[in-house]
Protein backbone atom coordinates (compact mmCIF):
# COMPACT_ATOMS: atom_id res chain seq x y z
CA UNK A 1 0.00 0.00 0.00
CA UNK A 2 2.91 2.36 0.56
CA UNK A 3 4.21 1.95 -2.99
CA UNK A 4 2.45 4.01 -5.66
CA UNK A 5 2.80 3.23 -9.37
CA UNK A 6 3.78 6.13 -11.61
CA UNK A 7 0.47 6.06 -13.49
CA UNK A 8 -1.39 6.44 -10.19
CA UNK A 9 0.76 9.41 -9.23
CA UNK A 10 0.12 11.03 -12.62
CA UNK A 11 -3.63 10.34 -12.34
CA UNK A 12 -3.82 11.91 -8.85
CA UNK A 13 -1.92 15.01 -9.97
CA UNK A 14 -4.01 15.37 -13.15
CA UNK A 15 -7.30 15.13 -11.23
CA UNK A 16 -6.15 17.69 -8.67
CA UNK A 17 -5.00 20.05 -11.43
CA UNK A 18 -8.31 19.71 -13.28
CA UNK A 19 -10.10 20.44 -10.02
CA UNK A 20 -8.19 23.71 -9.63
CA UNK A 21 -8.87 24.67 -13.27
CA UNK A 22 -12.62 23.95 -13.11
CA UNK A 23 -13.04 25.64 -9.74
CA UNK A 24 -11.06 28.78 -10.72
CA UNK A 25 -13.92 30.56 -12.64
CA UNK A 26 -15.86 30.82 -9.37
CA UNK A 27 -13.24 33.32 -8.15
CA UNK A 28 -14.04 35.71 -11.03
CA UNK A 29 -16.94 38.15 -11.29
CA UNK A 30 -19.90 37.37 -13.58
CA UNK A 31 -18.92 39.92 -16.27
CA UNK A 32 -15.45 38.42 -16.61
CA UNK A 33 -16.86 34.89 -16.79
CA UNK A 34 -19.38 35.88 -19.50
CA UNK A 35 -16.60 37.55 -21.49
CA UNK A 36 -14.42 34.45 -21.22
CA UNK A 37 -17.32 32.23 -22.31
CA UNK A 38 -17.58 34.29 -25.49
CA UNK A 39 -13.85 34.26 -26.19
CA UNK A 40 -12.78 30.73 -25.20
CA UNK A 41 -13.80 27.47 -26.94
CA UNK A 42 -16.98 25.74 -25.74
CA UNK A 43 -14.99 22.94 -24.10
CA UNK A 44 -12.94 25.37 -21.97
CA UNK A 45 -13.80 25.28 -18.22
CA UNK A 46 -15.59 28.63 -17.85
CA UNK A 47 -18.70 27.47 -15.99
CA UNK A 48 -19.51 28.64 -12.49
CA UNK A 49 -21.75 27.21 -9.80
CA UNK A 50 -25.45 27.96 -10.24
CA UNK A 51 -27.00 29.49 -7.14
CA UNK A 52 -30.47 28.35 -6.17
CA UNK A 53 -33.56 30.45 -5.59
CA UNK A 54 -32.81 30.83 -1.88
CA UNK A 55 -29.33 32.24 -2.58
CA UNK A 56 -29.71 34.58 -5.56
CA UNK A 57 -33.41 35.36 -5.42
CA UNK A 58 -35.99 34.81 -8.15
CA UNK A 59 -39.58 33.70 -8.61
CA UNK A 60 -41.55 30.83 -7.10
CA UNK A 61 -44.75 29.91 -8.96
CA UNK A 62 -47.31 27.21 -8.25
CA UNK A 63 -49.34 26.48 -11.38
CA UNK A 64 -52.59 24.58 -11.69
CA UNK A 65 -53.52 22.72 -14.88
CA UNK A 66 -57.15 23.42 -15.78
CA UNK A 67 -58.31 19.82 -16.21
CA UNK A 68 -61.88 20.99 -16.73
CA UNK A 69 -60.75 22.62 -19.97
CA UNK A 70 -59.16 19.32 -21.01
CA UNK A 71 -62.45 17.49 -20.44
CA UNK A 72 -64.43 20.22 -22.23
CA UNK A 73 -62.11 20.11 -25.23
CA UNK A 74 -62.49 16.35 -25.42
CA UNK A 75 -66.29 16.65 -25.29
CA UNK A 76 -66.21 19.26 -28.09
CA UNK A 77 -64.13 16.90 -30.23
CA UNK A 78 -66.51 14.04 -29.38
CA UNK A 79 -69.47 16.21 -30.37
CA UNK A 80 -67.97 16.86 -33.80
CA UNK A 81 -67.15 13.17 -34.24
CA UNK A 82 -70.69 12.10 -33.28
CA UNK A 83 -72.21 14.60 -35.73
CA UNK A 84 -69.92 13.38 -38.52
CA UNK A 85 -70.62 9.69 -37.85
CA UNK A 86 -74.40 10.17 -37.71
CA UNK A 87 -74.43 12.15 -40.94
CA UNK A 88 -72.26 9.58 -42.69
CA UNK A 89 -74.65 6.80 -41.62
CA UNK A 90 -77.72 8.94 -42.59
CA UNK A 91 -79.17 8.68 -39.08
CA UNK A 92 -81.45 11.59 -38.28
CA UNK A 93 -80.99 13.24 -34.89
CA UNK A 94 -82.27 16.11 -32.75
CA UNK A 95 -80.86 18.28 -29.96
CA UNK A 96 -77.22 17.19 -30.34
CA UNK A 97 -75.39 18.95 -27.50
CA UNK A 98 -73.03 18.52 -24.55
CA UNK A 99 -74.95 17.48 -21.47
CA UNK A 100 -72.81 17.47 -18.34
CA UNK A 101 -69.91 15.06 -18.88
CA UNK A 102 -71.38 13.45 -22.01
CA UNK A 103 -72.73 14.20 -25.48
CA UNK A 104 -76.47 13.61 -25.86
CA UNK A 105 -78.81 13.43 -28.87
CA UNK A 106 -82.23 12.09 -29.78
CA UNK A 107 -82.61 9.71 -32.72
CA UNK A 108 -85.48 10.63 -35.05
CA UNK A 109 -86.29 7.00 -35.91
CA UNK A 110 -86.84 4.91 -32.75
CA UNK A 111 -85.93 1.73 -34.64
CA UNK A 112 -82.35 3.01 -35.25
CA UNK A 113 -81.49 3.89 -31.64
CA UNK A 114 -79.39 0.75 -31.08
CA UNK A 115 -77.62 1.30 -34.39
CA UNK A 116 -76.78 4.88 -33.42
CA UNK A 117 -75.54 3.81 -29.98
CA UNK A 118 -73.25 1.13 -31.43
CA UNK A 119 -72.00 3.59 -34.05
CA UNK A 120 -70.90 6.30 -31.60
CA UNK A 121 -69.44 3.75 -29.18
CA UNK A 122 -66.91 2.75 -31.83
CA UNK A 123 -65.51 6.31 -32.11
CA UNK A 124 -63.08 5.56 -29.26
CA UNK A 125 -63.19 1.86 -28.62
CA UNK A 126 -63.02 1.03 -24.92
CA UNK A 127 -62.83 4.69 -23.81
CA UNK A 128 -66.53 5.60 -24.12
CA UNK A 129 -69.65 4.52 -22.28
CA UNK A 130 -73.16 4.91 -23.68
CA UNK A 131 -76.71 4.81 -22.35
CA UNK A 132 -80.22 5.19 -23.76
CA UNK A 133 -83.27 6.47 -21.87
CA UNK A 134 -86.91 5.66 -22.51
CA UNK A 135 -87.37 8.60 -24.87
CA UNK A 136 -84.69 7.34 -27.24
CA UNK A 137 -82.12 9.91 -26.14
CA UNK A 138 -78.57 8.57 -26.41
CA UNK A 139 -75.78 9.70 -24.09
CA UNK A 140 -72.14 8.98 -24.88
CA UNK A 141 -69.14 10.13 -22.84
CA UNK A 142 -65.65 9.14 -21.77
CA UNK A 143 -65.22 6.66 -18.92
CA UNK A 144 -63.80 7.69 -15.56
CA UNK A 145 -60.57 5.83 -16.34
CA UNK A 146 -60.24 7.61 -19.67
CA UNK A 147 -60.80 11.02 -18.04
CA UNK A 148 -58.16 10.30 -15.35
CA UNK A 149 -55.65 9.05 -17.93
CA UNK A 150 -56.23 12.13 -20.08
CA UNK A 151 -55.69 14.35 -17.03
CA UNK A 152 -52.37 12.70 -16.14
CA UNK A 153 -51.25 12.98 -19.75
CA UNK A 154 -52.18 16.67 -19.82
CA UNK A 155 -50.16 17.42 -16.67
CA UNK A 156 -47.11 15.51 -17.95
CA UNK A 157 -47.32 17.28 -21.30
CA UNK A 158 -47.74 20.65 -19.59
CA UNK A 159 -44.56 20.08 -17.55
CA UNK A 160 -42.60 19.33 -20.72
CA UNK A 161 -43.98 22.39 -22.55
CA UNK A 162 -43.26 24.65 -19.56
CA UNK A 163 -39.71 23.27 -19.45
CA UNK A 164 -39.19 24.08 -23.13
CA UNK A 165 -40.52 27.61 -22.76
CA UNK A 166 -38.44 28.34 -19.67
CA UNK A 167 -35.31 26.93 -21.32
CA UNK A 168 -35.91 29.22 -24.32
CA UNK A 169 -35.80 32.27 -22.04
CA UNK A 170 -32.25 31.38 -20.96
CA UNK A 171 -33.13 30.76 -17.30
CA UNK A 172 -30.39 28.66 -15.74
CA UNK A 173 -31.25 25.60 -13.67
CA UNK A 174 -35.00 26.13 -13.16
CA UNK A 175 -36.88 23.74 -10.88
CA UNK A 176 -39.95 22.26 -12.58
CA UNK A 177 -41.75 19.53 -10.66
CA UNK A 178 -45.15 17.94 -10.49
CA UNK A 179 -46.99 18.57 -7.24
CA UNK A 180 -50.15 16.63 -6.49
CA UNK A 181 -52.49 15.55 -9.27
CA UNK A 182 -52.85 18.78 -11.23
CA UNK A 183 -50.19 21.25 -10.04
CA UNK A 184 -46.72 22.21 -11.22
CA UNK A 185 -44.05 23.82 -9.04
CA UNK A 186 -41.83 26.26 -10.92
CA UNK A 187 -38.81 28.01 -9.38
CA UNK A 188 -36.78 30.46 -11.49
CA UNK A 189 -33.50 31.51 -9.82
CA UNK A 190 -32.17 34.94 -10.74
CA UNK A 191 -35.07 35.79 -13.06
CA UNK A 192 -35.17 39.54 -13.72
CA UNK A 193 -38.53 39.75 -15.55
CA UNK A 194 -41.02 37.42 -13.82
CA UNK A 195 -44.04 39.07 -15.48
CA UNK A 196 -42.77 38.14 -18.96
CA UNK A 197 -42.19 34.55 -17.85
CA UNK A 198 -45.72 34.41 -16.42
CA UNK A 199 -47.12 35.65 -19.74
CA UNK A 200 -45.15 33.06 -21.66
CA UNK A 201 -46.12 30.24 -19.35
CA UNK A 202 -49.75 31.23 -18.96
CA UNK A 203 -50.47 31.43 -22.69
CA UNK A 204 -51.77 28.19 -24.16
CA UNK A 205 -50.28 29.03 -27.60
CA UNK A 206 -52.56 26.69 -29.54
CA UNK A 207 -52.33 27.81 -33.15
CA UNK A 208 -54.67 26.62 -35.90
CA UNK A 209 -55.43 27.68 -39.47
CA UNK A 210 -59.07 28.06 -40.60
CA UNK A 211 -60.87 29.26 -43.71
CA UNK A 212 -62.95 32.38 -43.14
CA UNK A 213 -66.72 31.92 -43.59
CA UNK A 214 -67.49 34.91 -45.81
CA UNK A 215 -71.21 34.05 -46.03
CA UNK A 216 -71.90 35.46 -42.56
CA UNK A 217 -73.08 39.06 -42.74
CA UNK A 218 -71.73 41.79 -40.43
CA UNK A 219 -75.14 42.07 -38.73
CA UNK A 220 -75.21 38.34 -37.99
CA UNK A 221 -71.63 38.58 -36.80
CA UNK A 222 -72.35 41.35 -34.30
CA UNK A 223 -75.49 39.57 -33.09
CA UNK A 224 -73.56 36.36 -32.60
CA UNK A 225 -75.77 34.40 -35.00
CA UNK A 226 -73.51 32.03 -36.91
CA UNK A 227 -74.48 28.77 -38.62
CA UNK A 228 -73.49 25.35 -37.23
CA UNK A 229 -69.90 24.42 -37.97
CA UNK A 230 -68.80 28.07 -37.76
CA UNK A 231 -66.92 29.89 -34.99
CA UNK A 232 -67.20 33.58 -34.09
CA UNK A 233 -63.72 34.69 -32.97
CA UNK A 234 -62.37 38.11 -31.94
CA UNK A 235 -59.71 39.96 -33.93
CA UNK A 236 -56.51 40.79 -32.06
CA UNK A 237 -55.72 43.90 -34.13
CA UNK A 238 -59.30 45.26 -34.01
CA UNK A 239 -60.65 45.07 -30.45
CA UNK A 240 -64.40 44.62 -30.36
CA UNK A 241 -64.54 43.20 -33.89
CA UNK A 242 -65.21 39.58 -34.79
CA UNK A 243 -64.81 37.27 -37.77
CA UNK A 244 -66.53 33.99 -38.61
CA UNK A 245 -64.31 31.02 -39.45
CA UNK A 246 -65.06 27.42 -40.30
CA UNK A 247 -64.81 25.16 -37.27
CA UNK A 248 -62.78 22.67 -39.32
CA UNK A 249 -59.05 23.00 -38.71
CA UNK A 250 -57.22 23.07 -42.05
CA UNK A 251 -53.73 22.88 -40.50
CA UNK A 252 -52.79 22.49 -36.84
CA UNK A 253 -49.86 24.18 -35.10
CA UNK A 254 -48.64 20.87 -33.70
CA UNK A 255 -47.06 20.17 -37.11
CA UNK A 256 -44.76 23.20 -36.80
CA UNK A 257 -41.06 22.42 -36.71
CA UNK A 258 -39.63 25.94 -36.33
CA UNK A 259 -40.64 29.54 -35.76
CA UNK A 260 -38.36 32.57 -35.73
CA UNK A 261 -38.79 36.30 -35.22
CA UNK A 262 -37.56 38.15 -38.31
CA UNK A 263 -38.23 41.29 -40.33
CA UNK A 264 -40.23 41.89 -43.50
CA UNK A 265 -40.23 45.33 -45.11
CA UNK A 266 -38.64 46.64 -41.95
CA UNK A 267 -41.44 45.35 -39.67
CA UNK A 268 -41.16 42.51 -37.13
CA UNK A 269 -42.87 39.32 -38.30
CA UNK A 270 -42.80 35.65 -37.31
CA UNK A 271 -41.69 33.10 -39.90
CA UNK A 272 -42.71 29.48 -39.46
CA UNK A 273 -42.08 26.10 -41.07
CA UNK A 274 -44.10 22.87 -41.04
CA UNK A 275 -42.99 19.26 -41.05
CA UNK A 276 -43.73 17.09 -44.08
CA UNK A 277 -47.30 16.31 -42.98
CA UNK A 278 -48.09 19.93 -42.14
CA UNK A 279 -46.45 21.18 -45.34
CA UNK A 280 -48.64 18.87 -47.43
CA UNK A 281 -51.82 19.96 -45.63
CA UNK A 282 -50.83 23.62 -45.84
CA UNK A 283 -50.05 23.29 -49.56
CA UNK A 284 -53.37 21.53 -50.26
CA UNK A 285 -55.36 24.11 -48.27
CA UNK A 286 -53.79 27.08 -50.06
CA UNK A 287 -53.94 25.46 -53.51
CA UNK A 288 -57.65 24.65 -53.24
CA UNK A 289 -58.69 28.01 -51.78
CA UNK A 290 -56.86 30.68 -53.76
CA UNK A 291 -58.56 34.06 -53.30
CA UNK A 292 -60.14 33.19 -49.93
CA UNK A 293 -59.27 34.57 -46.50
CA UNK A 294 -57.15 32.23 -44.39
CA UNK A 295 -57.36 32.94 -40.65
CA UNK A 296 -54.41 32.29 -38.33
CA UNK A 297 -55.92 31.61 -34.89
CA UNK A 298 -53.94 31.65 -31.65
CA UNK A 299 -55.79 30.69 -28.46
CA UNK A 300 -59.19 31.34 -30.08
CA UNK A 301 -58.17 34.82 -31.24
CA UNK A 302 -57.49 35.72 -34.87
CA UNK A 303 -54.06 37.32 -35.11
CA UNK A 304 -54.07 37.57 -38.91
CA UNK A 305 -56.38 36.73 -41.84
CA UNK A 306 -54.50 37.22 -45.11
CA UNK A 307 -55.82 36.47 -48.59
CA UNK A 308 -54.43 33.33 -50.24
CA UNK A 309 -52.99 34.88 -53.40
CA UNK A 310 -51.23 31.75 -54.63
CA UNK A 311 -50.53 28.19 -53.44
CA UNK A 312 -47.84 27.99 -50.73
CA UNK A 313 -46.13 24.68 -51.38
CA UNK A 314 -42.82 25.06 -49.54
CA UNK A 315 -44.21 24.38 -46.08
CA UNK A 316 -43.21 27.82 -44.80
CA UNK A 317 -45.03 31.07 -44.19
CA UNK A 318 -45.01 34.39 -42.35
CA UNK A 319 -47.32 35.79 -39.67
CA UNK A 320 -47.56 39.58 -39.83
CA UNK A 321 -49.34 42.01 -37.55
CA UNK A 322 -48.74 44.83 -35.11
CA UNK A 323 -45.75 43.09 -33.58
CA UNK A 324 -42.92 44.65 -31.67
CA UNK A 325 -39.54 42.96 -31.63
CA UNK A 326 -40.30 41.56 -28.15
CA UNK A 327 -43.82 40.28 -28.96
CA UNK A 328 -42.62 38.70 -32.22
CA UNK A 329 -39.81 36.99 -30.34
CA UNK A 330 -42.21 35.76 -27.63
CA UNK A 331 -44.70 34.41 -30.18
CA UNK A 332 -41.92 32.56 -32.01
CA UNK A 333 -40.76 31.13 -28.68
CA UNK A 334 -44.28 29.89 -27.86
CA UNK A 335 -44.73 28.28 -31.27
CA UNK A 336 -41.35 26.54 -31.07
CA UNK A 337 -42.07 25.17 -27.59
CA UNK A 338 -45.51 23.88 -28.56
CA UNK A 339 -49.03 24.40 -27.27
CA UNK A 340 -50.17 23.60 -23.78
CA UNK A 341 -52.90 20.94 -23.62
CA UNK A 342 -54.81 23.08 -21.10
CA UNK A 343 -54.62 26.57 -19.56
CA UNK A 344 -52.33 27.08 -16.56
CA UNK A 345 -53.52 29.17 -13.62
CA UNK A 346 -51.06 30.78 -11.21
CA UNK A 347 -52.44 29.96 -7.75
CA UNK A 348 -49.37 30.96 -5.73
CA UNK A 349 -46.56 33.38 -6.45
CA UNK A 350 -43.62 34.38 -4.27
CA UNK A 351 -40.71 36.61 -5.15
CA UNK A 352 -37.48 36.05 -3.24
CA UNK A 353 -35.21 39.07 -3.11
CA UNK A 354 -31.43 38.72 -3.53
CA UNK A 355 -30.92 40.32 -0.09
CA UNK A 356 -32.14 37.19 1.68
CA UNK A 357 -29.79 35.11 -0.45
CA UNK A 358 -26.87 37.40 0.36
CA UNK A 359 -27.53 36.96 4.08
CA UNK A 360 -27.69 33.19 3.61
CA UNK A 361 -24.43 33.15 1.68
CA UNK A 362 -22.74 35.26 4.34
CA UNK A 363 -24.04 33.00 7.10
CA UNK A 364 -22.88 29.97 5.12
CA UNK A 365 -19.43 31.48 4.74
CA UNK A 366 -19.18 32.11 8.47
CA UNK A 367 -20.31 28.55 9.27
CA UNK A 368 -17.91 27.07 6.71
CA UNK A 369 -14.93 29.11 7.92
CA UNK A 370 -15.71 28.38 11.57
CA UNK A 371 -16.13 24.66 10.94
CA UNK A 372 -12.98 24.51 8.80
CA UNK A 373 -10.95 26.40 11.40
CA UNK A 374 -12.00 24.14 14.26
CA UNK A 375 -11.31 21.00 12.22
CA UNK A 376 -7.89 22.28 11.13
CA UNK A 377 -6.86 23.21 14.68
CA UNK A 378 -7.99 19.86 16.07
CA UNK A 379 -6.27 17.81 13.35
CA UNK A 380 -3.00 19.76 13.57
CA UNK A 381 -2.92 19.49 17.35
CA UNK A 382 -3.66 15.77 17.29
CA UNK A 383 -1.54 14.49 14.41
CA UNK A 384 1.21 17.06 13.85
CA UNK A 385 2.86 16.60 10.44
CA UNK A 386 0.31 14.03 9.37
CA UNK A 387 -2.31 16.61 10.36
CA UNK A 388 -0.74 18.98 7.82
CA UNK A 389 -1.19 16.26 5.20
CA UNK A 390 -4.84 15.84 6.20
CA UNK A 391 -5.50 19.60 6.12
CA UNK A 392 -3.88 19.90 2.69
CA UNK A 393 -6.10 17.07 1.47
CA UNK A 394 -9.10 18.83 3.00
CA UNK A 395 -8.35 21.99 1.00
CA UNK A 396 -8.00 19.93 -2.18
CA UNK A 397 -11.27 18.24 -1.28
CA UNK A 398 -13.07 21.60 -1.12
CA UNK A 399 -11.57 22.59 -4.48
CA UNK A 400 -12.78 19.34 -6.05
CA UNK A 401 -16.30 19.85 -4.66
CA UNK A 402 -16.58 23.29 -6.23
CA UNK A 403 -15.03 21.99 -9.46
CA UNK A 404 -17.61 19.17 -9.65
CA UNK A 405 -20.50 21.55 -8.93
CA UNK A 406 -19.26 23.85 -11.70
CA UNK A 407 -18.58 21.10 -14.24
CA UNK A 408 -21.95 19.39 -13.77
CA UNK A 409 -23.79 22.74 -13.50
CA UNK A 410 -25.38 21.62 -10.26
CA UNK A 411 -27.46 24.15 -8.35
CA UNK A 412 -26.12 25.22 -4.95
CA UNK A 413 -28.86 25.93 -2.41
CA UNK A 414 -28.76 26.84 1.26
CA UNK A 415 -29.14 23.16 2.27
CA UNK A 416 -26.36 22.51 -0.22
CA UNK A 417 -24.10 24.80 1.79
CA UNK A 418 -25.08 22.75 4.85
CA UNK A 419 -23.99 19.65 2.95
CA UNK A 420 -20.59 21.25 2.27
CA UNK A 421 -20.17 22.19 5.93
CA UNK A 422 -21.05 18.63 6.90
CA UNK A 423 -18.52 17.35 4.35
CA UNK A 424 -15.78 19.41 6.01
CA UNK A 425 -16.29 17.47 9.21
CA UNK A 426 -16.62 14.14 7.44
CA UNK A 427 -13.66 14.69 5.10
CA UNK A 428 -11.07 14.09 7.81
CA UNK A 429 -12.93 11.09 9.21
CA UNK A 430 -11.15 8.68 6.86
CA UNK A 431 -7.79 10.24 7.71
CA UNK A 432 -8.51 9.84 11.42
CA UNK A 433 -9.21 6.13 10.92
CA UNK A 434 -5.99 5.68 8.95
CA UNK A 435 -3.81 7.70 11.32
CA UNK A 436 -5.19 5.99 14.42
CA UNK A 437 -4.52 2.62 12.84
CA UNK A 438 -0.94 3.68 12.02
CA UNK A 439 -0.45 4.87 15.61
CA UNK A 440 -1.76 1.56 16.96
CA UNK A 441 0.47 -0.50 14.65
CA UNK A 442 3.52 1.56 15.68
CA UNK A 443 2.74 0.93 19.37
CA UNK A 444 2.72 -2.79 18.58
CA UNK A 445 6.33 -2.54 17.45
CA UNK A 446 5.98 -2.38 13.70
CA UNK A 447 8.46 -0.44 11.57
CA UNK A 448 7.48 2.84 9.90
CA UNK A 449 6.83 1.30 6.51
CA UNK A 450 4.98 -1.67 8.00
CA UNK A 451 2.84 0.57 10.26
CA UNK A 452 1.87 2.91 7.42
CA UNK A 453 1.15 0.01 5.09
CA UNK A 454 -1.05 -1.66 7.71
CA UNK A 455 -2.80 1.63 8.49
CA UNK A 456 -3.92 2.17 4.90
CA UNK A 457 -4.76 -1.45 4.11
CA UNK A 458 -6.65 -2.36 7.30
CA UNK A 459 -8.55 0.91 7.66
CA UNK A 460 -9.78 0.80 4.07
CA UNK A 461 -12.68 -1.58 4.76
CA UNK A 462 -13.96 0.53 7.65
CA UNK A 463 -13.66 3.72 5.56
CA UNK A 464 -15.61 2.28 2.65
CA UNK A 465 -18.26 0.90 5.03
CA UNK A 466 -18.86 4.23 6.75
CA UNK A 467 -18.83 6.32 3.56
CA UNK A 468 -20.94 3.84 1.60
CA UNK A 469 -23.79 3.92 4.12
CA UNK A 470 -23.82 7.72 4.00
CA UNK A 471 -23.71 7.61 0.20
CA UNK A 472 -26.73 5.30 0.11
CA UNK A 473 -28.64 7.73 2.34
CA UNK A 474 -27.67 10.64 0.06
CA UNK A 475 -28.81 8.76 -3.06
CA UNK A 476 -32.16 7.97 -1.44
CA UNK A 477 -32.58 11.61 -0.41
CA UNK A 478 -32.02 12.65 -4.02
CA UNK A 479 -34.34 9.98 -5.41
CA UNK A 480 -37.28 10.65 -3.12
CA UNK A 481 -36.66 14.25 -2.13
CA UNK A 482 -37.29 17.47 -4.01
CA UNK A 483 -35.96 21.00 -4.17
CA UNK A 484 -33.69 21.88 -1.21
CA UNK A 485 -33.45 18.25 -0.08
CA UNK A 486 -31.98 17.33 -3.44
CA UNK A 487 -29.53 20.21 -3.17
CA UNK A 488 -28.30 18.82 0.14
CA UNK A 489 -28.06 15.30 -1.32
CA UNK A 490 -26.05 16.50 -4.34
CA UNK A 491 -23.37 18.30 -2.34
CA UNK A 492 -23.22 15.48 0.21
CA UNK A 493 -22.75 12.87 -2.54
CA UNK A 494 -20.04 14.86 -4.28
CA UNK A 495 -18.37 15.48 -0.91
CA UNK A 496 -18.30 11.77 -0.06
CA UNK A 497 -16.72 10.84 -3.39
CA UNK A 498 -14.08 13.58 -3.21
CA UNK A 499 -13.39 12.80 0.46
CA UNK A 500 -12.64 9.18 -0.36
CA UNK A 501 -10.32 10.25 -3.17
CA UNK A 502 -8.39 12.80 -1.10
CA UNK A 503 -8.17 10.68 2.06
CA UNK A 504 -7.09 7.44 0.40
CA UNK A 505 -5.04 8.71 -2.52
CA UNK A 506 -3.97 12.32 -2.02
CA UNK A 507 -2.78 11.96 1.59
CA UNK A 508 -1.17 8.66 0.69
CA UNK A 509 0.78 10.37 -2.09
CA UNK A 510 1.96 13.01 0.41
CA UNK A 511 2.97 10.33 2.94
CA UNK A 512 4.88 8.33 0.30
CA UNK A 513 6.70 11.45 -0.93
CA UNK A 514 7.62 12.36 2.67
CA UNK A 515 8.91 8.85 3.42
CA UNK A 516 11.08 8.72 0.31
CA UNK A 517 12.62 12.09 1.09
CA UNK A 518 13.22 11.80 4.86
CA UNK A 519 13.36 8.01 5.49
CA UNK A 520 12.07 8.44 9.09
CA UNK A 521 12.68 6.04 11.98
CA UNK A 522 9.36 6.86 13.67
CA UNK A 523 5.96 8.08 12.46
CA UNK A 524 5.50 11.61 13.89
CA UNK A 525 1.89 11.21 14.98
Amino acid sequence: MVYLAKWKIVLILVLCTLGVIYAAPNLLDRQTVERLQGELPSWAPTRTINLGLDLQGGSHLLLEVDLRAVTQERLNALLDSVRSELRTANIGYLDLAIDGSAVAFTVREPGRVDEARDLVRRIESGALETSVDGAGRVRVGPTEEAIAARGRQAVDQSIEIVRRRVDETGTREPTIQRQGEDRILLQLPGIDDPERVKRLIGQTAKMTFHLVDETVSPAEMMAGRVPPGTLRLPLVEQPGQYMAVNRRVMVSGDTLTDAQATFQDGRPVVSFRFDSVGARRFGDATRENVGRLFAIVLDNRIISAPVIREPILGGAGVISGNFTVQTASDLALLLRAGALPAPLNVIEERTVGPGLGADSIEAGKIASVAGLTLVVVLILATYGLFGVFAVSALVINMVLIFAALSAFQATLTLPGIAGIVLTIGMAVDANVLIFERIREEQRNGRSVISAIDAGYSRALTTIIDSQLTTLIAAVLLYAFGSGPIRGFAVTLTIGIVTSLFTAIWVTRLMVVAWMRRTKPKLVPI
